[in-house]
């Protein structure tokens, strides 16, 4: 069956992201937008406003128009906002790329994106700049200045803004990349209409005012932060705190100085609060809610937190290739802690069966689809894979295991795409199989998600060494970790005598999962 939002359809204006997010904000112009948390740097809504179209004017000048590419390499900053904001102004597309990737990692997105400008920040210079050799990369900006690098602040032209005229449902303005449901980085190419519905979705049924404060750890690169926190909460005129990195300390300081009311967080963030005592030390009083999304929140978790601070713990479900909300259970709902909510307004989802490829009854597990207006348009040079992920009605598969009970709640229980989720990121197994295979030790290699309390998932590398050949564990994980970005770290090796594949050669990572899981269970 096709489970309906149990909210009222959604009226999205056909208007591009910028138009959107700061409709509202001459009503504050003097009120801080963003905060650098270790600084204090404040941005108001006036200055944000006007810088974002200075960029948008410094970019004209330089030939950038629509369609452009820019890419941003950096940690969250308010300084993001005003690059993102600005090249959307400009009618450009921004690829968001985690600033932790290698050079060899960046190179592979700015290649694919076509990125014709890059900004960075001035630690990760030199890596932005051997990742920009041999691209379509012409400049390399950096937020404050460095030696190698034209200043981001350049870019502010007194000049007006360009009037660029934007068809919201077939211009792109965000390029994150995904690895889907399989397989390498994708570009997910997102129009205006795309992130504004999903923007409008959330808001409607949040209903967040301009006296939120929100701190803002979630990577902007991320959906997650680049929608939810970078433009749905600027929508409203809240106040956005942000946080280059997670630090625990920091994190509890800034809470507590800046009373924080809301939180969108990820699982690894929440067990902290449930758990470290540091929580004890700070005045959180403040943080009334906490939604959390990205990966799975196990209850025991989701009502420590709860119970110890005081606090409502709801959880929330999406894609980057759904913008990303899709679900979420909203504060003045019936709270189920272990489901991800009801469907999102203008939202549409089914359970299919994956034997018989039919609507599997209410209760009963099936592979998770979703139609709504912040699907995605596809896949950027990709549309094999567009197609094998969203069907001729609409219906984007996601890859996940849910089931779906008889209010509409859904629970999402395991994946069918092969996948890991370390702290919410996805790591490709196939990336890291690659690399391990490419030691000259090991003959054979497979990569599966290992369950773990604080990571929720780390990748394990289950090796098959060569004859005659010797390696230890802490090689091959040595091996990995100078090729990948932190978050894509082999942390478990186990050595097996054969990688089990189907006859045509496609790993059987189920096998190796089931036994992980056991493994862990029994542990």
């Amino acid at each position: 069956m096709i489970y309906r939002s149990p909210f009222p359809d959604v009226e999205i204006p056909e208007v591009a992201l910028q138009d959107h997010v700061f409709e509202l904000a001459d009503r504050w112009p003097d009120k801080p937008a963003l905060i650098d948390g270790p600084t204090d740097r404040t941005l108001t809504y006036g200055q944000l406003r006007g810088a974002t179209r200075a960029v948008a004017a410094g970019l004209a000048a330089r030939g950038f128009g629509k369609g452009d590419v820019f890419a941003i390499y950096s940690p969250n900053l308010p300084e993001y906002a005003v690059a993102f904001f600005g090249v959307a102004t400009a009618g450009g597309v921004v690829t968001t790329i985690n600033p932790l990737y290698t050079p060899a990692e960046l190179k592979r997105q700015l290649a694919d994106s076509g990125a014709r400008f890059l900004v960075t920040i001035p630690p990760f210079l030199d890596k932005a700049r051997e990742g920009a050799r041999g691209t379509a990369v012409e400049e390399v900006f950096v937020f404050g200045e460095a030696e190698g690098a034209t200043p981001f602040a350049t870019l502010l032209s007194s000049d007006p803004p360009p009037a660029v005229a934007i068809d919201a449902r077939e211009d792109l303005v965000a390029l994150p990349y995904s690895s889907g449901t399989t397989g390498m980085p994708k570009g997910v190419m997102l129009t205006h209409r795309n992130l504004v519905a999903n923007v409008v979705q959330t808001d409607t049924v949040e209903r967040l005012t301009e006296k939120e404060v929100f701190i803002g750890i979630l990577p902007f690169y991320h959906i997650y932060g680049m929608v939810v926190i970078m433009s749905g909460v600027l929508r409203v005129g809240a106040t956005v705190i942000t946080m280059p990195r997670f630090d625990l300390e920091q994190f509890l300081g800034l809470v507590q100085k800046h009373r924080v009311t809301k939180g969108y967080l990820v699982p690894p963030i929440v067990l902290a609060l449930a758990k470290h005592p540091a929580v004890d030390d700070y005045d959180l009083s403040s943080l009334t809610d906490i939604l959390s999304g990205a990966a799975p929140l196990p209850e025991p978790v989701a009502s420590a937190c709860a119970a110890r601070n005081n606090i409502s713990v709801r959880q929330g479900y999406g894609l980057t290739e759904t913008s990303p909300v899709t679900h979420f259970t909203p504060r003045d709902h019936e709270i189920k802690i272990t489901s991800v909510g009801p469907a999102a307004p203008s939202t549409d989802f089914r359970v299919v069966d994956l034997t018989t490829g039919q609507d599997a009854p209410t209760g009963e597990l099936g592979e998770v689809w979703v139609r709504g207006p912040q699907v995605m348009k596809g896949y950027l040079h990709n549309p094999e894979a567009t197609r094998a992920m969203i069907d001729d009605e609409g219906w984007l598969r996601t890859g996940d295991i849910g089931r779906a009970d008889a209010d509409g709640y859904l629970y999402v229980v395991d994946r069918v795409k092969e996948l890991i989720k370390y702290k919410g990121l996805q790591v490709a197994p196939a990336e890291l199989e690659a690399i391990v295979q490419a030691h000259p030790a090991v003959a054979d290699a497979a990569v599966v998600p290992s369950p773990d309390e604080e990571a929720g998932e780390v990748p394990k590398a289950f090796v098959v060494v060569k004859p005659d050949a010797a390696v230890t564990a802490d090689e091959i994980m040595a091996h990995v970790a100078g090729r990948v970005a932190p978050h894509k770290k082999v942390r478990r090796v186990e050595f097996i005598e054969a990688v089990p594949k189907v006859p045509s050669g496609k790993i059987l990572r189920r096998e190796l999962i089931a036994r992980e899981r056991a493994a862990a269970a029994g542990s």
